[in-house]
């Protein structure tokens, strides 16, 4: 039986309201329980799922909407109390806090009358219009949020570039500004190799292996995945590395994207032809022949954050040794397939494009239904794709799916390899290796007593300064009896080598080439240049942890408490800000 519970006035921003979720869905009682605001797109949501009730009408965008599925109308109250205390828990830890809150843009604007940038992580329905306020205060947006039209992607990064701003995002998970890390990232030494990256874990996994390797970095742009589309123009990435080549404290740049559009993609290398600093690219999907004078060009996560401190460190640019340690494991003929659960989606990408090269798979390389790779029994799922984040936690929040994932992959007779990413850094799951172990143990134990050996293969990406203990997290997957890889490039070649493949990798060669797509290289805007060489002023528009996040490492933050004005009707929303605007000007 469904029971609808409407808490009026009690916004919540998504985060917490997917983590409460997770909390009710272990009671016992509860078959299902669904928490969202009550906007008409989450109501749709609520449909999709078959949750849907009569009483959620009545819901606006600021009240909380909670519908739960049970036989037993007892435990409603059980749920009640537990809401309570979760949501108490939440302000009780903002009680100790000393930074006054603001709950309009004025406010926002007063108390940070210095800020540069706006972190902007509201429903994606509302996100391109607190942008576009932001922009029109001179501020830079980051925009974690997802589900931005496209069209309002290209309308705000024109009217960015036109201002001098950068607009980072949408759906810009990563970034590094002057050392203080922004939503989802590691803790990273800082250094002078700096990144632009249409991708969010790559930006993840570059950034740390350099800091393992010794180097450090202190800017990383994230662009958001579709800047490099035939659509946006690569807007934000072509203004980046204008802004990168005149920053003093930038002595190596390296780009990273998942598959961008060709045209996009020759217009960025032609304008990393022009520039004077040395750079490294990776088109994930693409394997380079060759190298160009100053311009190199990876075909690995790995190989771009070696290559990128080679060159930091004046060394000369050799081709890695990527032969790999193969562990002895005793598996059955019919044990022939891999099978990988990634929370991050470019880690996930490049596990694709080298199993299809190592297997000769390359039409089974796809983007539909979360799957990266879908060939003869092997799949390469991105769990963080939409199809598996509407109206639930992201993977690298929660592990619920990637536990069923293993689970059912452990009992196919033909399954011979798991792999698996565990993301550390602010955003990032607590404790996620303590929460995937038992399954791995379950899914081998389960095998062995079928007879099989299954083979799980993982890598931690973080630092040693991150918040969950690295070395702590690689224990614990090494006790449920995870091989863990010091990258996802070798995790993948390690699984194929225990299938009986390799990739080949060519050396290459150092060519000339005519650059017919050369950009002149502009000057960039003070604002973009204060951006990079300033610990950053934020206005932060949503997730009250990005803000801690940022005072943590010794930026400042305002937190706006943003809640949707006019009911939540986008459209009554754009006439306000029109009417605004027209009596400002």
């Amino acid at each position: 039986m469904l029971h609808t519970i409407i808490k009026e006035n009690a916004y919540q921003d998504s985060v917490v309201l997917m983590l409460l979720t997770n909390k009710l869905n272990t009671i016992e009682g509860v078959n299902r329980v669904s928490i969202m605001m009550g906007t008409p797109a989450n109501k749709d949501l609520f449909e999709g799922s078959g949750l849907r009730t009569p009483e959620l009408e009545k819901a606006s965008a600021n009240d909380m909407a909670l519908v739960v599925d049970t036989d037993n109308d007892e435990v409603i109250d059980t749920i009640l109390a537990e809401i309570d205390e979760f949501l108490a828990s939440q302000g009780a830890a903002d009680e100790g806090d000393t930074e006054e809150t603001a709950r309009t843009w004025d406010t926002a604007l007063k108390l940070g009358k210095d800020a540069n940038v706006a972190l902007i992580s509201v429903p994606g329905t509302y996100a391109a219009l607190e942008a576009e306020k932001a922009l029109d205060e001179g501020l830079h947006p980051f925009i974690f949020s997802d589900n931005v039209a496209i069209e309002d992607e290209v309308r705000l990064k024109k009217k960015a570039h036109e201002k001098g701003l950068l607009v980072m995002g949408p759906d810009c998970g990563t970034g590094i500004i002057n050392g203080v890390p922004m939503a989802f990232t590691n803790i990273v030494r800082p250094g002078r190799i700096s990144i632009i990256g249409a991708s969010g874990t790559g930006i993840q996994e570059v950034s740390t292996i350099i800091d393992k390797l010794g180097a450090g970095v202190t800017n990383a742009i994230g662009t958001g995945g579709r800047d490099l589309s035939e659509e946006v123009g690569g807007i934000t990435m072509l203004d980046s590395i204008v802004a990168l080549e005149k920053d003093p404290d930038t002595d190596v740049i390296v780009v990273i994207s998942k598959p961008p559009a060709k045209s996009v993609r020759d217009k960025v290398l032609g304008l990393l032809r022009t520039i004077s600093k040395p750079a490294v690219t990776i088109f994930l999907g693409e394997k380079p022949t060759f190298n160009e004078k100053d311009l190199y060009h990876a075909y690995t996560l790995e190989e771009a954050a070696k290559i990128a401190v080679a060159l930091l460190n004046g060394e000369e640019v050799k081709a890695l040794d990527e032969t790999v340690e193969k562990p002895a494991v005793s598996l059955k003929p019919e044990q022939t397939l891999i099978k990988g659960y990634y929370s991050g989606g470019t880690l996930a990408n490049e596990a694709g494009m080298l199993i299809a090269d190592g297997l000769n798979l390359a039409e089974g390389l796809t983007h539909e239904e979360g799957f990266i790779l879908n060939s003869a029994g092997h799949e390469i799922i991105d769990l963080g794709d939409d199809m598996y984040t509407q109206g639930k936690p992201h993977p690298m929040i929660d592990p619920e799916k990637r536990i069923e994932m293993i689970k059912k992959a452990g009992d196919n007779p033909e399954t011979a390899i798991i792999l698996l990413d565990v993301v550390l850094g602010y955003g990032a799951h607590e404790d996620m290796a303590t929460e995937l172990a038992p399954a791995i143990k379950e899914a081998k134990a389960a095998a062995q007593k079928d007879g099989r050996e299954l083979v799980v293969l993982g890598t931690v990406v973080g630092t040693s300064a991150d918040p969950q203990n690295f070395a702590r997290q690689k224990q614990i997957l090494e006790e449920a009896g995870v091989i863990v890889c010091e990258s996802n490039n070798k995790a993948v070649r390690t699984a194929l080598a225990i299938l009986g493949h390799t990739i080949k990798d060519e050396p290459k060669e150092v060519k000339e080439i005519a650059n017919e797509a050369a950009v002149e290289v502009s000057e960039p805007s003070e604002a973009t240049l204060a951006l990079l060489s300033q610990k950053p002023f934020v206005i932060n528009v949503g997730l009250k942890s990005f803000a801690e996040a940022i005072e943590e490492n010794n930026g400042k933050a305002v937190q706006f408490d943003w809640r949707p004005s006019a009911g939540g009707d986008v459209t009554l929303q754009k006439v306000l800000y029109f009417l605004n605007s027209y009596v400002a000007k």
